[in-house]
């Protein structure tokens, strides 16, 4: 099959262009064109289309093929631009090449034509290849920055919200029930609460929530997640499925991944305002070398596919490059918080993986997940009983940078019997700080309130110590302390 080659030729002559055109058609190109030969039909010419190279003369009346050229390039650095001349001098050609001219050649020997123009298309589509590559990079690169900030800002509202749920679930227990002071002391809580989910989103972005993986099979997150979407997606928008029988195992947390799965479809919802096609697909899929060099962050290899894929309003390129960023949204206010594809991101970077989006304006949009294949063996998930809480009389060395919490936690304790002794932990890693108590008894035993212990994995973990979740209320942490006396 020829290959189709849209041609922009400025040319004066409709006899030389006539003789050009035969020249590619001979050379097996399919060529749409159009011809102009003024500034005013070049720039309207460019704005019409992208075409996939440039034919100039150089010489022609009232519109030399250098102004063409400076044009040509303003509007797209890397469409190829070849001059084609009846005469022209070295010194001519010097200034047209170093102007961002590819090449030249003269009429009498079109002959040269066809391997330039060959030569420059592939030279154009490795420039075009390069330059989405460090897009890529660059975005890759800016979503890093904004996940170590919104990380450390939801470490710093989780502190301040775990102290406000934590006072407001000990108020509860001073009032009596049903009372207006009850009431004030539930709707505290229940806002700090919905606050935390805002924070745990936050920290998903930035991937340093606490993960619980474990093998599993996307078209059993896709089973249990249809009745909920069922529900939530309306009536007016068809869902389909295409499971992939022979499906891989993929070791992740199987609720972060339904949560990206449930952002995603709710994502296409509101794309389709008027109702739509909404399809779900899962397939094995081998990344790779070149795949994972044009996408960066990603390692080639064997990974299975979850592909959500909608007929709605799509996105032009500029939304696209900003859809993942937190708090970007394109709904009315007050119609979403913006974190919802920013939180999916999050989770499958979090799981090694890779997200990726392809849209047109009216033509719907498709996202793809990539999580590697687990290699891993099947296991078994137990089922853990949860423990009554107990109170005690054991001495807690209790140790809190954060006043709020320290006082809180130091009450709740109290309140079970146990002896405090507390002091406010410096600046410093996690490991260093569990050492420090240890330095006066070594068998001491170590809860964490940290919300992801990032650190803690980062700088080699704390051995035994037990890492509890945050932000913890005074149920869960006086749980934690129960579960934690020595054996």
């Amino acid at each position: 099959m020829a290959q189709v080659l849209h041609t922009l030729i400025i040319e004066d002559s409709e006899e030389d262009c006539a003789l050009l055109l035969r020249t590619l058609r001979q050379g097996g190109y399919e060529v749409t064109h159009n011809r102009v030969d003024t500034a005013e039909g070049l720039q309207n010419a460019l704005r019409a289309r992208q075409w996939d190279c440039v034919i100039s003369d150089f010489s022609m009346p009232g519109f030399s093929g250098i102004s063409a050229l400076k044009i040509v390039r303003e509007k797209d650095p890397n469409v190829p631009f070849i001059f084609v001349s009846g005469r022209i001098g070295e010194d001519v050609a010097v200034e047209a090449m170093r102007g961002g001219a590819q090449d030249y050649v003269l009429k009498g020997n079109l002959a040269r034509l066809l391997p330039a123009i060959h030569r420059e298309l592939m030279d154009a589509e490795a420039r075009r290849e390069h330059r989405r590559s460090e897009q890529k990079l660059r975005q890759l690169e800016k979503f890093e920055a904004i996940g170590k900030l919104a990380g450390g800002i939801a470490h710093d509202f989780n502190n301040v919200i775990g102290a406000i749920m934590g006072w407001a679930e000990l108020g509860e227990e001073e009032v009596v029930e049903g009372s207006p002071s009850h009431k004030f002391f539930l709707q505290i809580r229940e806002q700090s609460e919905r606050a935390s989910r805002l924070t745990q989103q936050l920290l998903a972005y930035a991937r340093r929530q606490v993960l619980t993986p474990s093998n599993i099979n996307l078209n059993d997150v896709v089973g249990e997640a249809m009745a909920l979407l069922q529900r939530v997606i309306g009536e007016q928008i068809e869902v389909k499925t295409l499971l992939a029988p022979d499906l891989r195992t993929t070791k992740a947390d199987p609720a972060q991944v339904e949560q990206v799965l449930l952002n995603l479809c709710l994502n296409a919802r509101d794309a389709m305002p008027i109702g739509g096609r909404l399809s779900i697909e899962t397939r094995n899929a081998d990344l790779d070398e070149e795949y994972c060099r044009r996408n960066g962050s990603i390692s080639p290899g064997r990974y299975v596919q979850l592909s959500v894929s909608d007929s709605g309003v799509g996105m032009d390129a500029a939304t696209i490059e900003k859809i993942f960023e937190p708090f970007f949204t394109t709904k009315e206010k007050g119609k979403g918080t913006g974190l919802g594809l920013a939180t999916a991101f999050g989770v499958v970077k979090q799981h090694l993986g890779h997200i990726d989006v392809y849209s047109e304006t009216g033509k719907g949009s498709v996202f793809r997940i990539y999580l590697p294949v687990s290699e891993d063996s099947a296991e078994a998930r137990p089922d853990i009983e949860e423990a009554p809480v107990r109170g005690g009389t054991e001495t807690i060395l209790l140790a809190e940078d954060h006043e709020g919490l320290r006082q809180m936690s130091q009450q709740v304790l109290t309140g079970l019997g146990y002896s405090i002794e507390d002091f406010v932990v410096g600046a410093g890693r996690g490991d260093a700080q569990v050492g420090r108590p240890r330095r006066v008894r070594a068998d001491s035993r170590n809860q964490s309130g940290h919300s992801s212990h990032f650190h803690f994995g980062l700088f080699g973990g704390v051995g035994d110590a037990e890492l509890a979740a945050f932000p913890r209320r005074g149920a869960t942490a006086s749980k934690a302390v129960s579960t934690q006396r020595p054996r």
